[in-house]
């Protein structure tokens, strides 16, 4: 399979959540479930109209297809854990590992280009398999969580 990536754009929104929700539906067949899984992901809606419009987020099609292989969103963060700039990937999803290998790749080679300090991934959904050979580290600031609601 060939892959073609690009930028994503806001009319590709319906498509990712398309792709999203059969992924639910795979994992969780109790609709209840898939609900509640649905309220705490990382490609919420909220979530995907803040990501798309800052142009860092990616994903790949099937070049004779044109269907939708996988994406990741991400943002650049300034100032964290000491480093000036930085690429946040927030969430990775994909429907085969050449696909989830490429946009990690794609990640990476983002940073570096646009001269980054680091790049940030998810440790989750087979993610460390694929940057391996970037030579990863797991990264954990001593850093203390407060909620502000209750739950």
């Amino acid at each position: 399979m060939s892959l073609v990536c690009r930028v994503i754009q806001a009319e590709d929104l319906q498509e990712i959540l398309d792709l999203e929700n059969k992924k639910l539906q795979d994992a969780y067949p109790d609709e209840m479930e898939r609900m509640i899984a649905g309220w705490n992901s990382k490609f919420r809606v909220e979530a995907l109209n803040h990501y798309i419009p800052l142009g860092w987020s990616f994903l790949a099609r099937d070049q004779e297809t044109n269907k939708l292989a996988g994406y990741f969103i991400a943002q650049p963060l300034l100032f964290l854990d000491g480093q000036t700039q930085s690429l946040w990937v927030e969430h990775v999803q994909y429907l085969s590992l050449q696909a989830r290998d490429e946009l990690c790749e794609l990640a990476y080679k983002l940073g570096r280009e646009k001269h980054l300090q680091r790049v940030y991934f998810p440790s989750e959904n087979g993610v460390a398999n694929s940057v391996q050979a970037f030579k990863p580290e797991t990264w954990q600031p001593g850093t203390l969580r407060v909620k502000t609601t209750k739950g």
